[in-house]
């Protein structure tokens, strides 16, 4: 019985996980700002998660990681 409720609840995170990743994408946000943004939701503190994305979308690593040479890797 408890092997079944370890596989239910490694089942349940990666759904979980799945459906934070979409809204990540769905939202074009980065993994990091979307749990800031989440956390400060929980806590009851005002966050707008366009306004954040307006904010970092003037930084070079808007949406992927800078390289070496300056290009923007996705």
């Amino acid at each position: 019985m408890q092997t079944e409720e370890i596989k239910q609840a490694a089942a349940d995170v990666l759904s979980n996980y799945s459906k934070f990743t979409m809204a990540c994408i769905g939202n074009k946000v980065r993994p990091c700002d979307m749990r800031l943004h989440l956390m400060k939701e929980i806590s009851g503190v005002h966050t707008s998660l366009k306004r954040e994305t307006s904010q970092v979308a003037a930084s070079p690593d808007a949406m992927g990681e800078s390289s070496s040479s300056g290009t923007v890797r996705l």
